[in-house]
């Protein structure tokens, strides 16, 4: 009996193809831009499904950039993921390489989510990525995927996520229906964060006022979604984290349960709780070198920070625990 799900986001990549002037892996930013080992992800491969045979907790894996469809041995990795270790597999992608036939039969075979990037409504979500004509075909591309998983009756479910910042909150609710137009599933949502590119952050980050409004009429378009076939995520604590930031001000759990649900691994091989704390609490993946070594991070984690509080945990960002993938009911 499958008791839990294990989710390890794993950052393969830091190559991206577009320039989102809000994030760290905007190609035009002069960066180093370091790849994970295809022969170090098919190894952990083989110890997380051990590990999930032993330890009757689903394993879901997903990548994560950068932008993960150019990880050049990601198709290999993904069969062999499912394949020989029946590993659950996800990933969040900017939508640029679904107009690729085999890209879209890659996911609707193996994969059981996938998250497109999706922030506004024609032009201004180009202007936001910096590429003419995103949209128009995202649009395309997604509804043709979710045309071929019907037609499969099988496949992922198909997720969209919104980064909400000053310029687009307003645009949301109009966003969500025409998401939900293209065959979108669930809709996720986080707050615009400085930490990436804090040259764009003080003019674009999210006020009180329209993070309450926000709030306020989430309720009413849930309701409406659903009608639709489309799950909202983000539950009030989530909302509760979103508007805190908003007013300056800070959120710092008791106790996280650091590594028992979550893992991050970086594209250097750090594995930690969350994304916020590699430097911190982060340990070589080498060390994970069994289904033991796996199901004693969270003791490890939990002692570390007992030491040391990172300092992120001082005002803790990280969406999975404030609850950004709750279901809530309508």
């Amino acid at each position: 009996m499958v008791t839990r799900t294990v989710v390890v986001l794993w950052r393969i990549t830091e190559r991206c193809n577009l320039a989102c002037a809000f994030c760290a892996y905007d190609r035009g930013v002069s960066r180093a831009r370091r790849v994970a080992s295809a022969s170090t992800v098919l190894a952990l491969g083989a110890t997380l499904g051990r590990f999930q045979r032993e330890s009757a907790a689903r394993v879901l894996v997903s990548w994560l950039g950068g932008e993960p469809l150019l990880w050049a041995p990601l198709a290999a990795v993904s069969r062999a993921y499912r394949l020989r270790h029946a590993l659950a597999l996800s990933l969040t992608t900017n939508g640029t390489r679904l107009h690729a036939r085999d890209t879209r039969a890659l996911l609707v075979e193996h994969y059981s989510e996938v998250t497109i990037s999706v922030d506004d409504i024609g032009e201004r979500h180009d202007r936001l990525r910096g590429r003419p004509g995103l949209y128009a075909s995202l649009a395309r591309s997604v509804t043709q995927l979710a045309k071929e998983k019907q037609a499969a009756g099988n496949g992922p479910r198909l997720r969209a996520n919104v980064v909400l910042m000053r310029d687009n909150i307003g645009a949301f609710s109009a966003l969500c229906r025409e998401l939900a137009g293209w065959g979108i599933e669930e809709i996720t949502f986080n707050q615009l964060g400085g930490a990436d590119r804090p040259e764009f952050f003080p003019v674009h980050r999210l006020l009180p006022e329209p993070v309450r409004q926000f709030a306020a009429d989430l309720p009413v378009l849930r309701r409406e979604l659903a009608d639709c076939g489309v799950i909202l995520r983000g539950a009030d604590a989530y909302l509760d984290r979103i508007a805190a930031s908003s007013r300056g001000e800070a959120l710092a759990p008791a106790d996280c349960a650091p590594g028992r649900d979550f893992l991050f691994i970086d594209e250097a091989g750090r594995v930690a709780p969350c994304a916020h704390t590699p430097g911190d609490y982060g340990v070589p993946l080498e060390t994970l070198d069994g289904p033991a070594a796996i199901a004693g991070l969270p003791e490890r984690f939990g002692a570390a920070r007992h030491l040391r509080r990172a300092s992120a945990c001082a005002d803790c960002h990280s969406t999975q625990h404030h609850g950004k993938f709750a279901a809530v009911s309508s």
